[in-house]
């Protein structure tokens, strides 16, 4: 694979969660992962949209592929402005939620994916980027 793809989406309402989902199942499937890895990626693009359109409404979500040292994988960047991560730590600490959920997001989100690197501030936003590597 010589020509990387790449692309982005808006998140602003509840329907493009589901549309997110589409759109990296499509590249993750255009990549050659098996169906077990398409679900881990797209599950974990599933909840990092939820968390941008649940806590800050709107942003954006990137995608690209890789190719680095003959290795084939899929880069997943999600963006927003909202109100930050106040504690990282305990955000990445699994049961830990802010809201109603069962705190599975982002430590789900870590055990789906190959990296994840997370950077917040408060009060200007979140950044958080997964990848995930076709296995040989």
């Amino acid at each position: 694979m010589n020509e990387p793809h790449q692309g982005e989406f808006c998140i602003t309402s509840e329907n493009d969660i589901v549309m997110a989902r589409k759109v990296v199942r499509d590249a993750a499937t255009a990549l050659g992962f098996g169906i077990t890895d398409v679900t881990r990626i797209v599950t974990a693009a599933s909840e990092l949209t939820r968390n941008i359109y649940h806590y800050a409404k709107s942003g954006v979500m990137h995608w690209r592929s890789l190719n680095q040292d003959a290795r084939v994988g899929l880069e997943l960047t999600f963006e927003d402005s909202g109100p930050g991560i106040v504690d990282l730590e305990k955000a990445m600490e699994m049961g830990f939620s802010t809201g109603k959920g069962l705190g599975m997001g982002l430590p789900g989100v870590k055990r789906l994916m190959d990296e994840l690197v997370i950077e917040s501030t408060v009060g200007k936003g979140t950044t958080v980027v997964v990848r995930k590597w076709l296995k040989k």
